[in-house]
């Protein structure tokens, strides 16, 4: 590398006239370790730090709670109650290009979860156009390097959406033609009779799939040269890529149906359909092995953190907006000079960005006036430095 600062190209994604929405702050009742909570952030780059066990991490989880209704860490939301609590809320305060909004989020376990933005209930904050789109670096999510297809599967489909909002309708309607083929597999396995009604199936649920693979192999291409760059950039000396691998290779509708049609027996003796985009693979590669069997756990971090960084630079470039990144324990893994390098382009870029750490000075820059610090006590206190600005 030439410096410590130029392992990564600082540049602004979305380009100049790109426009995001921003949190401005957040305020959390009741929530984790927190029986109260208020964290303001900065345009750019805000920075939590305090000891293991402060509550840096829960607070990360309440931003993305209170913008999209979801734990990012739970499968059972339960656990976000405060022990001993019986409900929590989350507000947060956004800034969005048409205006200042505000999201809030209540939920009681065993209770319908309330959403309200602007005061107004809504079904979803994820079809909302006000709140700000987010990615999340978490050290659990190394599943998606190392754990099972489906879970790549899963972003890769939630990067499409990511990419184009409008083609959310290809999966789902892939998952509804899936569904009705397995269930009329199902009574023919159950009750007998002649399995020609597949054939009507097997057009529509090869139709959207050739759509559905379309959408997956373009969301590959627009990340797939950033992707190589950052991984090398942090880190990953030897040739990093990342590859869609479809099932199928038809390259029409009717030759996905004809695909289909030659493991009719196959999917009645197994009793569901085998064969399609719900089995493909995205891979990560380093020097052409797979990162999930071949690469080390620091490894397989560093590629998490170049892919997550690729698709927020491809949003940006092809929406014009960036989302705001929520990144837990990033710096752990990495050298003085690729943290100076991966500071850089956070705090160069055009959007927001949350990084927890044990300590801010592994956070090169974290002292700088641009650049909101946030102190995480072991008691849950949070105090704010006051920037150089400000005296």
């Amino acid at each position: 590398m030439d410096g410590e600062t130029q392992a990564i190209e600082c540049r602004e994604p979305g380009g100049s006239g790109s426009v995001s929405s921003r949190i401005r702050e957040v305020s959390a009742r009741d929530f984790r370790s927190y029986e109260r909570a208020h964290l303001t952030l900065g345009d750019g780059l805000t920075v939590i730090s305090g000891p293991n066990g402060a509550g840096k991490t829960n607070l990360l989880e309440a931003v993305y709670f209170g913008c999209t209704g979801r734990s990012c860490r739970a499968s059972n939301e339960r656990e976000v109650v405060r022990f001993g609590a019986s409900s929590t809320r989350v507000v947060a305060d956004v800034e969005a290009p048409d205006g200042e909004h505000q999201l809030a989020v209540g939920f009681a376990p065993g209770e319908p979860k309330r959403l309200l933005i602007d005061d107004a209930p809504v079904d979803s904050m994820l079809d909302s156009d006000v709140r700000p789109l987010l990615t999340v670096f978490l050290p659990e999510r190394l599943d998606l390097v190392k754990g099972p297809p489906a879970v790549r599967r899963s972003h890769l489909d939630q990067l499409v959406v990511g990419l184009w909002p409008a083609r959310v309708q290809t999966r789902r309607a892939y998952a509804q033609a899936l569904a009705q083929r397995n269930a009329l597999i199902a009574r023919i396995r159950g009750y007998g009779g002649s399995h020609e009604g597949l054939a009507a199936w097997d057009l529509q649920l090869a139709r959207h799939g050739i759509a559905l693979m379309a959408d997956r192999s373009a969301a590959v291409d627009a990340v797939s040269e950033g992707f190589s760059e950052l991984a090398e950039a942090l880190g990953l000396e030897a040739p990093v890529a990342v590859a869609y691998r479809p099932r199928s290779r038809a390259r029409s509708a009717q030759e996905l149906a004809d695909e289909l049609a030659t493991k009719t027996r196959s999917d009645l003796e197994r009793g569901f359909t085998g064969h399609g985009p719900h089995r493909d693979e995205l891979s990560l590669l380093r020097d052409g092995r797979e990162l999930r069997t071949y690469g080390s756990q620091g490894q397989q971090r560093l590629a998490l953190l170049a892919l997550l960084l690729a698709e927020r630079d491809a949003i940006g470039r092809l929406r014009g907006t960036l989302p705001v990144m929520l990144l837990d324990d990033v710096m752990s893994e990495l050298d003085h000079s690729r943290r100076s390098a991966l500071s850089v382009r956070l705090r160069a870029g055009a959007g927001q960005a949350v990084v927890t750490s044990a300590e801010s000075s592994h956070v090169p820059g974290a002292d700088s006036s641009e650049v909101v610090a946030v102190t995480v006590s072991p008691g849950g206190t949070l105090t704010s430095a006051p920037s150089r600005e400000d005296g």
